[in-house]
């Protein structure tokens, strides 16, 4: 019997990277997965194919999270295929870059859809069914440049703080009906990069890590399944910062 047996968790941008190793460290523990790509089908059944592979269900399921309604076409496809949602994990964002001063609306708008509307958007659609199990469990993601700030990220970081006002928020209120709501906060993760330049031409490296390594995704999807488990069952309304030690809060 896994920590998860039985569960069903959704994981947002699961195509590859964070999203993918949590996933599977999911699996490996029992739940059954659905899987969240932008665009790529194909990325995105490679991974049901590996969830599979553990002994659980696993859904593929494209869909845009900065569109409002394609993320509850996907909500409502997990509902039906499975019948409720314990775990959601709001893993899927986007980095741009650009000077405040140049920023359109459309900037904002299409960074905020995204990393904060999406995420609002995907758990209103699954936190009733979770009231009525009695059960639920969601996870967020920032990261250290939403807690130190960066140039030509004010509005990537804006969004990204929105998500832990957000947590607290649900956390507290729903706390009676045994949800818990936490955010993760990676440091430098060693992962692929399709954006390189998001990165100003410095891709994240170990500089400034007092452990001295990028951190690995399978270190932040061991996070998410301690949060997400009985193990981490009093703690909500938080945000655990997983960054090899830089004072990044």
């Amino acid at each position: 019997m896994g920590k998860l047996e039985g569960k069903v968790a959704l994981v947002t941008g699961s195509g590859r990277n964070i999203g993918r190793a949590t996933v599977l460290k999911l699996a490996g523990e029992g739940a059954h997965v659905v899987v969240n790509a932008r665009t790529n089908q194909e990325e995105a059944d490679a991974v049901v194919r590996e969830a599979k592979a553990l002994g659980v269900k696993a859904l593929a399921v494209v869909a845009d999270i900065g569109n409002r309604q394609q993320v509850e076409a996907m909500a409502a496809r997990a509902l039906s295929e499975f019948g409720r949602v314990d775990i959601l994990i709001n893993n899927a964002a986007i980095r741009p870059h650009k000077a405040f001063t140049e920023l359109t609306a459309q900037d904002w708008e299409t960074v905020r859809g995204v990393v904060l509307d999406g995420a609002v958007y995907l758990t209103r659609a699954v936190i009733e069914p979770m009231v009525k199990h009695k059960y639920g469990r969601i996870l967020f993601f920032t990261g250290e440049g939403a807690f130190v700030g960066g140039n030509g990220r004010a509005h990537v970081s804006a969004a990204k703080m929105g998500l832990v006002g957000f947590a607290r928020g649900l956390a507290s209120e729903f706390a009676p009906h045994n949800i818990r709501v936490n955010v993760v906060s990676p440091g430098s993760i060693d992962t692929r990069r399709d954006n390189p330049e998001w990165y100003r031409g410095r891709t994240p490296d170990a500089t400034g890590i007092p452990l001295g390594r990028q951190g690995h995704v399978d270190e932040i999807a061991a996070t998410c399944l301690f949060l997400v488990s009985d193990d981490g069952g009093f703690i909500t309304g938080q945000t655990i910062h997983v960054n090899g030690g830089s004072a990044y809060y």
